[in-house]
């Protein structure tokens, strides 16, 4: 059953005609009538059944605009190399012996980090950090020597692209409270990352066969991309 705040809202509106994002913030952010700062969501259906593969997306982009919310940061490491990743603000530093806490089941962050020659060790754990999302991987910049910048990238504003099975992909571009030129920085560097799986990738036609925005708890508008993508 729907809420009395939700039955307010306009209804039908995947059913208008497609608007490009820069005349539909407006609209999502009036939408959003709760007492949190909602964030403003993209939802993609991507052309990912290709006769002879399938086409799986997962990589990262960094959002120029951020991403509003406080990543708690964890990295694995060499103790060597341990007063660097504090020094680039890391919030949990360890070692075998953080490895073992996280086997245990303490996992009290967002983003999980770690040089290569302690991912023989953690790889170990993929039943435990794999469903959760949380297993470092090279391709997304978090299996590295490069603390630094891995952390910094980290905290600055991250944002996973990646489709389901049925070549759904969810992604958030900031908050209500965010600047309009914000919100469109940050949805520009996501059309520009698919634009690079395209290339990447052999797919016939289209990459997205449709996209969609809205808020936490708002409706969904048909996106007008203005690019074949």
């Amino acid at each position: 059953m729907s809420s009395k705040r939700f039955k307010k809202l306009p209804n039908k509106t995947t059913e208008l005609p497609a608007e490009t994002i820069d005349k539909l913030l407006s609209v999502v952010k009036k939408n959003c009538t709760t007492k949190f700062d909602e964030s403003v969501d993209l939802s993609f259906q991507i052309n990912n059944k290709q006769k002879k593969s399938e086409i799986n997306i997962r990589t990262i982009v960094n959002l120029p605009g951020g991403t509003g919310k406080k990543i708690k940061v964890a990295v694995v490491c060499e103790e060597s190399k341990s007063s660097d990743a504090k020094s680039a603000g890391a919030d949990i530093v360890g070692g075998d012996d953080f490895i073992e806490k996280i086997k245990g089941g303490e996992m009290n962050f967002e983003k999980l980090i770690c040089t290569p020659s302690m991912m023989i060790k953690l790889s170990k754990l993929g039943k435990v950090l794999g469903p959760k999302g949380l297993m470092p991987n090279p391709k997304l910049g978090t299996v590295t020597d490069d603390l630094k910048k891995a952390i910094s990238d980290a905290k600055s504003g991250q944002a996973e692209i990646r489709n389901d099975k049925d070549g759904n992909i969810g992604v958030s571009i900031g908050k209500k409270s965010f600047a309009d030129d914000k919100l469109i920085k940050n949805f520009n560097a996501i059309l520009e990352t698919l634009e690079k799986e395209k290339s990447n990738n052999t797919i016939k036609g289209d990459l997205i066969r449709s996209a969609f925005i809205t808020s936490t708890m708002g409706v969904s508008y048909r996106l007008k991309l203005g690019k074949s993508i």
